[in-house]
């Protein structure tokens, strides 16, 4: 009996050896893209999103190394209830590891609490709202590419510096909007400036006309655009039909993207400034992964931030598991060593990941160019000042993170 039983003692010890090995050795991550596949936000992210994490995939070597890697993507449509429902079943029945992308800031903050709960990674693109690190951060989120502290303090802030001292706010109705205007507020009254109104149309809006007129009567001397994508192409557009611009007052696009300005054409976004961390013309870095990821989309459209910012945060991320040799399934373990680990890509240069979650890198100021200076197809921006990463994002002493207080 004694030696039956020192047997299965023994046995139970090396099956869970052999079973802790295995776990160390599991060389397997599902990326999960999750995304606006076709809405107002699908240019912006949607299938180039696909694109970009399997283009860092590809790139990432990893498949030499004996890792096998499976991307799937699903569409949240906008809609919290939908997103987290994905979320749950990607982790529960199909084993994602990592959820990237995520646009709709509702949505983002929905996801971010289910993937603290299933120990999940999240890496976060998409959305805008700062909260992700701040009031709610989590251990298992980065929040990569931009964040409307960023947004709000590269446009706000130099259109401020150079007169325009009073603002209107079109702001979209869900969590981004509000997280943008309340940002890009606090940015105009530090530098003396005024907020005289705001209006909140809602989401996926076809007829801004009642809400522009509120913003000419207020005389403000900029109207600021807290919305994104499709709603930000439509007030743009409307705008110029009721000669806002014209008539004296200029327009804040306080989230663009290079797709937006495609959509309007030169013509019609000559001269507007907004900020953004990439533009695919800023070096040769960002030219040749640009140019690669054209000629695979459909369309022949440059990646856009969000879409570079997929790409840029599997490449930290495939890096990190190279390093710990394994285990996919550890989310607060991959998190803290990709904290720990500084950031270097193609796409934003040099950076780190700060405790509470944000990444940072340098953001500049763009301006759209006049229609006779564009040298040729999606040449449409010029470098009006750079902000350096130190000062594009939260200051951790500014922080309201829960993390940081440990």
């Amino acid at each position: 009996m004694k030696t039956a039983m020192r047997a299965l003692v023994s046995g139970s010890i090396l099956a869970l050896a052999v079973s802790s090995s295995a776990l160390a050795q599991d060389k397997t991550i599902k990326i999960g893209v999750l995304n606006d596949q076709s809405g107002l936000y699908a240019d912006v992210t949607g299938p180039g999103s696909v694109l970009a994490a399997q283009m860092a995939v590809d790139d990432s070597g990893m498949a030499a190394k004996g890792w096998k890697i499976e991307v799937v993507s699903g569409d949240h449509q906008n809609k919290p209830d939908i997103g987290v429902n994905i979320a749950r079943q990607w982790f529960d029945r199909d084993k994602v590891d990592v959820i990237v992308d995520v646009p709709t800031s509702s949505v983002g903050l929905a996801v971010n609490n289910v993937v603290k709960e299933k120990n999940g990674v999240y890496l976060n693109s998409g959305s805008g709202t700062s909260d992700l690190t701040n009031a709610q951060c989590s251990p298992n989120t980065v929040h990569w590419a931009y964040d409307t502290y960023m947004l709000a303090n590269g446009t706000g802030s130099a259109m401020v510096k150079t007169g325009g001292d009073t603002w209107f706010f079109l702001t979209a109705d869900y969590a981004f909007g509000t997280a943008l205007e309340r940002d890009t507020t606090n940015a105009v009254t530090a530098l003396g400036g005024k907020v005289v109104g705001s209006v909140r149309p809602p989401l996926n809006s076809a007829d801004f006309s009642s809400f522009l007129l509120q913003a000419q009567s207020s005389k403000a001397k900029v109207i600021g655009l807290a919305n994104a994508g499709g709603d930000t192409i439509n007030s743009i557009k409307q705008a110029s039909e009721f000669g806002i611009v014209a008539g004296g007052q200029k327009l804040a696009g306080l989230l663009m993207f290079i797709t937006d300005v495609h959509s309007l054409g030169l013509k019609t976004a000559a001269g507007l400034s907004f900020t953004e961390p990439f533009y695919w013309d800023l070096n040769d870095g960002t030219r040749g992964f640009s140019k690669r990821f054209q000629e695979k989309m459909k369309n022949k459209a440059m990646p856009t931030t969000v879409q570079a910012g997929v790409y840029s945060s599997l490449l930290h991320y495939f890096k990190t598991l190279d390093k710990m040799g394994g285990n996919s399934r550890v989310g607060i373990k991959i998190v803290e060593a990709m904290k720990a680990m500084p950031t270097d890509d193609i796409i934003f240069g040099k950076g780190s990941i700060q405790p509470n979650g944000r990444k940072i890198h340098p953001a500049y100021l763009l301006e759209v160019k006049k229609p006779e200076e564009s040298k040729g197809p999606w040449d449409y921006m010029k470098v009006a000042a750079t902000i350096p990463a130190e000062q594009a994002f939260t200051p951790l002493d500014k922080s309201s993170c829960p993390l940081l207080k440990k």
